[in-house]
């Protein structure tokens, strides 16, 4: 580990504020501020990404006194790193909110890989920053822990999204207000190490476009492009090709989302990067009786604005803000149009190609009534969203084509149910399995490679809310096996996995209101 090379572009090549005070304040002119991280009193190493750190070239640490988890825990900048917070603004709940930046995210710089690729390292909850504003930059285990399983679990489950190196306890309490109802309590505190190309956010390109800051919006669009889409940069930055670049990622990002039933929570445009990537875990949730109004925001229980079935419009809604923020540098802005037009084309274009593949099918088109007429048979009753395509998958005749669909095969669908069927149900679920038997019968995909094509993109094993709960409250107490089952378990979600069998089932009676398994809130 004491090999590691860090080079910070970011900080050399875009303007900063070395002599940045802690008090929060309007930061103009900058894309970041010096700071360094705030040290704490015990860290302990509580969980460790081995192949993002084979990646990195860092081995795991060998004790709580290691040089690393020193840094890691924000007790010390080892040589080459760079503290610095990123200044950002961004449109929360669908409303300007002004300059936000890295209240509780303190970034340690680039690190250069063995392979040569660079990846920017931060630590999420390690203290006061310039953007603080008026908050502590701490983070609690329980929102910690959260982000840590979740950004490894979503990289082994396909989904591009920012990683997650360590997560260490800090030894000291963190107060909060977990659902703003005016309890307070003390919290355990833990810092998470995220990793990511680049951790630009929509946000990063709108405060300086609303502040008239072309200099700065254009330092940063040029940065942007040479270093994360040099495709896009010849002399100078293709501006609308990029925005289109980023117009497709963010497609093919939602429609990840919707294929593994994962709600974001806070959809808000400082949470959304420009690479395409699931960026800033905070009150997510993995979809369980089908529903697409859910959200696992209490701060969005009425509008619902960033629930499940909405994500892929507000995703675009949140491109329109990033395009009027790059609009300001162009005098042409009909392709940025376009380019927005398409995200719509792609979205839908790649959405019915990975729902065919979760039906094993050869191809599905965009608003089949095949997939609608599923989706109203999961809403009708209860019925658990993962579980109910893996299900589909051992359905006799999706395997011999001699078979034909009988009214047992609805019984095939129970580990999916959360209530019993009445008989209107199992008419309906029964009418549409014969529907589904005659699309395969037509279907080009040979019949040996339906399972194993619904299996690779129906994950087994998800995330749910109320297994992470159940590892929180075991760390709460000094006891991480719980938290280590779930890394094993989540390394591998598609696969059959028999000893690990309970982590697979539907969300149990006892966790349907319970704090923590069901909504959450932003507080952390």
């Amino acid at each position: 580990m004491s090999d590691s090379v860090f080079d910070n572009r970011f900080c050399r090549e875009l303007p900063g504020k070395t002599n940045a005070s802690l008090r929060p304040h309007q930061v103009h002119g900058a894309a970041w501020s010096a700071v360094r991280p705030s040290p704490v009193g015990a860290p302990r190493l509580l969980a460790w990404s081995d192949e993002l750190g084979e990646s990195l070239g860092l081995d795991r640490p060998a004790s709580d006194e290691d040089a690393w988890v020193q840094a890691l825990a924000g007790n010390r900048l080892l040589p080459g790193m760079q503290g610095y917070a990123m200044c950002y603004g961004g449109h929360q709940f669908g409303h300007w909110a002004g300059q936000l930046g890295d209240g509780r995210v303190v970034n340690l710089g680039e690190l250069v890989t063995p392979s040569g690729q660079r990846q920017e390292l931060q630590l999420k909850g390690a203290g006061l920053t310039p953007y603080s504003r008026g908050a502590d930059g701490r983070a609690v285990l329980r929102s910690s822990l959260r982000e840590f399983l979740c950004s490894e679990a979503m990289h082994h489950l396909g989904v591009p999204t920012t990683r997650a190196l360590s997560l260490v306890s800090t030894g000291e309490s963190v107060v909060r207000d977990m659902f703003y109802d005016g309890r307070p309590e003390s919290e355990p505190g833990a810092i998470t190490c995220r990793v990511a190309p680049s951790f630009l956010r929509f946000g990063s390109y709108e405060l300086p476009a609303r502040r008239g800051d072309g200099g700065l919006l254009r330092a940063l669009v040029d940065y942007s492009v040479r270093e994360h889409a040099p495709a896009f940069w010849q002399e100078q930055a293709d501006i609308a090709g990029w925005f289109r670049d980023i117009c497709q990622r963010t497609a093919r990002l939602l429609v990840h989302w919707q294929r593994v039933g994962f709600v974001h929570g806070v959809m808000n445009t400082d949470n959304m990067s420009i690479l395409g990537l699931t960026i800033d875990y905070g009150p997510y949730g993995w979809l369980e009786p089908y529903d697409p109004r859910w959200t696992p925001n209490t701060t969005d229980a009425d509008g619902r604005r960033y629930c499940f079935g909405r994500q892929p419009i507000i995703a675009q809604w949140n491109l329109a803000c990033l395009g009027e923020a790059l609009a300001t540098l162009l005098d042409d802005i009909e392709p940025l149009k376009q380019a927005l037009n398409e995200y719509a084309e792609v979205y839908a274009h790649e959405h019915a190609a990975a729902f065919a593949a979760k039906l094993g099918l050869r191809r599905l088109d965009p608003q089949d009534a095949l997939l609608d007429e599923l989706l109203n048979c999961l809403q009708r009753l209860e019925t658990d969203y993962c579980i109910s395509f893996r299900c589909l998958a051992r359905m006799p005749f999706v395997s011999d084509p001699q078979a034909q669909p009988q009214p047992a095969d609805v019984d095939l669908l129970a580990p999916a149910f959360y209530a019993e069927p009445s008989a209107q149900d199992r008419e309906a679920w029964l009418a549409w399995l014969q529907q589904y038997h005659a699309r395969l019968q037509c279907d080009g995909l040979p019949v040996e490679d339906r399972r194993p094509t619904m299996d690779a993109v129906n994950p087994k094993y998800v995330l749910r809310n109320y297994l992470a709960q159940q590892a929180i409250e075991a760390a709460q107490l000094g006891d991480t096996r719980e938290l280590e089952t779930l890394q094993r378990v989540l390394r591998h979600p598609y696969a059959e996995q028999p000893e690990y069998e309970r982590y697979a089932g539907r969300r149990p009676d006892w966790a349907r209101d319970k704090p923590g398994c069901s909504a959450l809130s932003c507080s952390s």
